[in-house]
């Protein structure tokens, strides 16, 4: 089973899109145990909104598209991993041991962990 783990953090938490050396330290044993368990397909991390950014909304049939900072949005998208995983039990697993890399640093972190749809369940 795919999961995606989706972490979302607040832009103007200090800290929260500057990693210290610490937290990549523990960012990089934590992915390299990802790794070498063969869970990890894909991860990486986001800039802030205000970097090179857009967001195309389509509603009732109007297409708008509005250019970076999103200051409207507390809480973004900063990053994702794409996991191989036996059950959603261990998707969250992972999910919680990665919220704990930004604890360790006192930085607020939502992390959604969602099954990919990899189109009809086999009969």
């Amino acid at each position: 089973m795919r999961y995606m783990l989706m972490h979302k953090l607040d832009e103007n938490q200090p800290g929260a899109f500057d990693p210290s050396p610490q937290f990549l330290e523990r960012l990089g044993a934590f992915m390299g145990e990802a790794i070498q368990a063969g869970v990890l397909l894909s991860g990486e991390g986001l800039e802030k909104s205000s970097k090179e950014s857009a967001r195309i909304t389509a509603e009732k049939g109007k297409t708008t598209i509005i250019d970076g900072p999103f200051t409207e949005t507390k809480e973004l998208i900063a990053g994702f991993a794409l996991m191989e995983v036996r059950s959603k039990e261990e998707a969250v697993e992972w999910g919680r041991r990665f919220a704990e890399l930004f604890i360790a640093d006192g930085i607020d972190v939502e992390v959604d962990v969602r099954r990919v749809n990899e189109g009809p369940e086999p009969a």
